[in-house]
Parts: structure tokens; C-alpha cells; sequence
């Protein structure tokens, strides 16, 4: 099926070749704040994609590098880049420390708010600290409205963070819906979408590359990808609705059918249309599936990133044809970077590997078992390390000891390049020593994390077979930061900037105030009228 057709069958705007780009409305004397935001966050859409892929971009991203703002130099400024802490920093303002959302495994999943219908863990924010954007609109005008979607429940719920909007995100079963924290039922138009069964119409369909083969660099034979199953093309969904229903995450067409859903409620909500300012807020999934399986150095990757272009450039389309563009706001970055396959690296760098503490790890706990502890005393959550201080003094053991001990022995394996005391970072330089400053941005003050492991740059913890991410090394910190609309100026800038940035930049040319120190600040290099805004309020942060 042609691109054009899939996307008017589904919702979005067709982009035809050769169709023009519609052009900004030439701004005010004074420009009036936003009736809507549009923030998009692409997952593991790394701060290098938009120069690597650009020349072959002709869409909806390259418009929006081209004609917006582009921080070029931006990053999570933390120290886990999973998706759940990246999600709660975008409209927040505020690092992990503050949003309390600290891991993946520590997010959204709550089995007091189960999905309505089945279809997934039951999720809500009820981890989440602070207020977000959404929050600071509507003390300014409590018409404000939001609605987010995701593939994700923890793309869905974080950029909003407590606020009780209209929040969905995908179920197993192919359909949107939300948790009972947010609803008891599903609103009519959500099931009128669901009905359409959009994912079990594309069971059997085969994803093959975009363009020609000798538009890709990159090989298509590459074993260590997809666990070393199906990893060339074509690809192909199930033909059972059911199964295909399910895989669906893994392939392009669920960005277009998460775009379609959110359009559909910026018409049904009426989003937009005034007098306040209301938000939309999408998180695409696609890109993290992808770059997960097969590796941000694969073919497929680089075609995701194609369609997503082009998909985004259909969206941009249709929101321009629904709503004003000289009064709608864009924001668009990603939740974290990722690292390459260590074998795809390691032809460029002998270096690179896997590393297994599991055997230093159980040494350490058989030990403490001779002293009467049980493994619960020791405890190890991917890089981060705690110890029962309580347990410890009862035994007569000295937990601090016991910690430098196996930081010691940890940082002398091949790969690790440094086991931190959780208590010694600060006296770090915080300035040049960017690996103890995300730690700082990332540990709440009253979570009790003792040591924090860091492996050497593309290092892989453990045998798994998908692409990782999650350290706080550039390659998983790195992101782009895009700012599109009448209020900024075009153009790339080069000074370093962070994700936290974007909530006060936002509230800046939406002019409300936050209701709490951010440890963003306003990206005012880039605004046509930096002086117009209440300002937001921020606290010093190591930088």
C-alpha cells in the first residue's frame, strides 16, 4: 500500500511529493501565548540522528530542525536514562531527584489502578512528585486541557505527572485505553477509534525498506540483531489480528496509528481552540522498539527514522489544516539515547564488551550469609547498590566497609570504569566530572542508594540481546531539543542545553509561572520576545 493512502485511511494528511510546506503566519507586534502546545517526544531518538539521517529527511522532522530552533548540544542531565525518569523530566522542569520517578522498574506500574478492559499492568503517576506544565496552565486559566498518548503507559502518564487529564496509551489487545485513576470507562470517541481496530487490519502486512538498498550504508546481515532471529528484511507481521495486534510496537505503522489516535482526540476534545492554552502532549514508541532489537547502527533503524519523518511530516499537516499554526507551539525531543551492539562496536573499538558482576555480586552475599544476612542486606538494581544499615550494625558489621570492598573489586573488572559511594559524589567537581553530576540529578534526597556502578562507555551490563541504554555516558545523555513557532527563532544552537530546559521555556511563551523551583531555566537565546513572559523560577544546579 502506498505511504499516501495508508496515512488518509488511517487519519493523517497525506504528504505528497512536491506538496508545499505551509508557511508561519509572520508574527505579531506582540505575539499572543499559544491556544495550543504540541510536545512530542520520540523514544531513543538520539541527539545525532537529525545530522546523521538529515539529507534524506523530507518531513515532518525535517521541518521542524530546518524551521524551528534546534539545541543541537542537549542531554539528560541525569544519571539512569531509561524511559520512565526521562518521561517525568520533559514537562516537569525538575531532575529524577525531584520528580521521584527514578527507574523504569520504580515508574508507573500500580496494581491499584488496573486498566480499564485488561490489556496490561494497571499504571498511574502515583510515584511522581511536583507539579508539570499542564499543572502551571491551569492555575492561570483553569480551562486549560490536556490529553497525552503513547504506545507506553509511562510515555503516557509522566509528562503530565499527577494531573488527572485525558491519558492512553496502548493495551496488548490493540487498543487504547487508560487505568481507573484517570476513568471508569472509556469516553465514546476512544472506543469509537478502538472499533476501527486499525492494528488487527495490518496482520500479514510486510515491512521492506523505504528506499532503494543503495540509499542505506548500513549492512542488513548483521547476527548479533533481533537475538539473531529475522534479522534481515523484509519483516512481516502475523497474519492472526490477534498476534499482529500484539507485535505491532515493533513496527513503524505504530507511530501512525498513535498519531492518528491523538488527532483524533485534538478534534473530539476541541484542543486548541481557545481562549487558553491547551496541551497535547505524544510520546512515539517505535523508534525504541527498533532501536532495541536491532541496534541504532542497523538498516532497519535508519529506515524508522525515514518514516517517522514522514509520518510526523502527515501529522504536521493535518494539525495545521485543523488548527491556526500561528498560534500552536512544538516542542520536540527524546527520552534517552542508546548504545550500539558491543560486537557492532567493537569493530571499531577492541574495547568494547559485556560485563557480568553476578559472580562478585553472589561472592559478596555468601559472605554476609556466614555473618547472618540474608541477600535482602545487599541489594543490586541494575547499577544501583544498597545495604540494610540496620541489618548490618545488628551483626556487628561495618556496612561502609563492606561497601568500599566491593566498590574496589568492582571498579577493578575489566569494563567498569567507576563504582561511586553515593555519599562522596558531591564532593565531586560537578562541573567537569559530568558522570557524578547526573548521579546528583538523578537520587532523591530520602532514596537510600549506597553506591552507584558506571561501566566504560559502550559497555554492556550483562548477556541480553537488545540494545541498552540507561548510563550516564553522551550516547544515551544526548538528545535533541527543538523548539517550533512563532515565538522562536529558527536556527541551530550550539550552547549546551538540557531537557529541563524545556518545561520553563515552554511556560515562558505560554506565560504562566511554575508553582515550584525548576532546575531548568529559559532557553532565551532562542525566543523572538524574551522579555514578554512571567519568567520562570529556578534553583541552582550543578552544571
Amino acid at each position: 500500500m502506498r505511504l499516501s493512502a495508508f496515512l488518509m485511511g488511517i487519519g493523517l494528511a497525506a504528504l505528497a511529493p512536491g506538496r508545499p510546506v505551509l508557511a508561519q503566519a509572520a508574527p505579531p507586534a506582540e505575539l499572543e501565548p499559544p491556544t495550543l502546545i504540541v510536545f512530542i517526544t520520540v523514544d531513543q531518538l538520539r541527539g545525532d540522528y537529525p545530522d546523521r539521517f538529515g539529507a534524506q529527511l523530507t518531513g515532518g522532522l525535517a521541518r521542524l530542525v530546518r524551521g524551528g530552533a534546534h539545541f543541537a548540544n542537549a542531554y539528560h542531565d541525569h544519571g539512569l536514562t531509561e524511559t520512565a525518569p526521562g518521561h517525568s523530566t520533559t514537562l516537569a522542569g525538575r531532575f529524577p531527584r525531584s520528580t521521584g520517578i527514578v527507574m523504569n522498574s520504580l515508574g508507573v506500574e500500580d496494581p491499584q489502578a488496573p486498566l480499564i478492559g485488561g490489556g496490561g499492568a494497571g499504571a498511574s503517576p502515583f510515584r511522581f512528585r511536583g507539579s508539570t506544565l499542564i499543572d502551571w496552565l491551569r492555575v492561570k486559566d483553569p480551562r486549560s486541557r490536556a490529553l497525552s498518548v503513547s504506545r507506553k503507559d509511562r510515555g503516557a502518564i509522566l509528562p503530565l505527572g499527577r494531573a488527572k487529564q485525558q491519558v492512553y496509551w496502548y493495551a496488548s489487545d490493540g487498543r487504547f485505553t487508560t487505568s481507573t485513576y484517570y476513568a471508569d470507562t472509556l469516553p465514546t470517541w476512544v472506543q469509537r477509534f478502538n472499533a476501527r481496530q486499525l492494528p488487527a487490519r495490518m496482520a500479514g502486512r510486510v515491512w521492506t525498506p523505504l528506499l532503494p538498498d543503495s540509499a542505506y550504508p548500513e549492512p542488513d546481515d548483521v547476527p548479533v540483531e533481533s537475538g539473531g532471529k529475522n534479522y534481515t528484511f523484509p519483516h512481516v507481521l502475523p497474519s492472526d489480528p490477534a498476534a499482529a495486534a500484539r507485535q505491532l510496537p515493533e513496527f513503524p505503522w505504530m507511530d501512525s496509528v498513535t498519531l492518528a489516535f491523538a488527532l483524533e482526540g485534538l478534534r473530539e476534545l476541541r484542543l486548541g481552540t481557545g481562549p487558553q492554552t491547551d496541551l497535547l502532549a505524544i510520546s512515539l514508541s517505535t523508534t525504541d522498539a527498533i532501536g532495541h532489537r536491532f541496534g541504532p547502527d542497523s538498516k532497519e533503524l535508519h529506515d524508522q527514522i525515514l518514516r517517522l519523518d514522514r509520518l510526523l511530516g502527515a501529522f504536521l499537516d493535518s494539525l495545521f489544516t485543523l488548527r491556526d499554526s500561528s498560534r500552536v507551539v512544538i516542542a520536540l525531543t527524546a527520552d534517552h539515547g542508546v548504545a550500539p551492539f558491543p560486537e557492532v562496536h567493537a569493530k571499531e573499538s577492541a574495547s568494547s564488551l559485556r560485563v557480568d558482576l553476578s559472580d562478585l555480586i553472589q561472592a559478596t552475599r555468601a559472605k554476609l550469609r556466614e555473618k547472618g544476612l540474608d541477600d535482602r542486606a545487599f541489594r543490586v538494581n541494575g547499577p544501583l547498590v544498597t545495604v540494610d544499615r540496620e541489618a548490618f550494625a545488628r551483626v556487628g558489621l561495618n556496612a561502609d566497609s563492606v561497601l568500599g570492598a566491593f566498590a574496589a573489586a568492582a571498579a577493578a573488572r575489566p569494563g567498569v570504569l567507576r563504582a561511586d559511594l553515593v555519599n562522596a559524589l558531591a564532593r565531586r567537581d560537578t562541573v567537569k566530572d559530568a558522570i557524578a553530576r547526573r548521579w546528583i540529578h538523578m537520587l532523591p534526597p530520602d532514596m537510600q542508594v549506597d553506591l552507584v556502578l558506571t561501566f566504560e562507555p559502550y559497555h554492556m551490563r550483562g548477556n541480553g540481546t537488545s540494545a541498552q541504554h540507561g548510563t550516564p555516558h553522551d550516547y544515551d545523555a544526548h538528545v535533541p531539543v527543538i523548539f517550533y513557532g512563532p515565538p522562536f527563532k529558527p536556527g541551530r544552537y550550539e550552547e549546551f542545553a538540557r531537557v529541563v530546559d524545556i518545561a520553563p521555556t515552554l511556560a515562558h511563551v505560554a506565560r504562566v509561572r511554575p508553582t515550584e523551583p525548576l532546575d531548568g531555566r529559559v532557553l532565551v537565546s532562542a525566543l523572538k520576545q524574551p522579555g514578554l513572559a512571567a519568567g520562570a523560577t529556578t534553583r541552582a544546579a550543578a552544571r
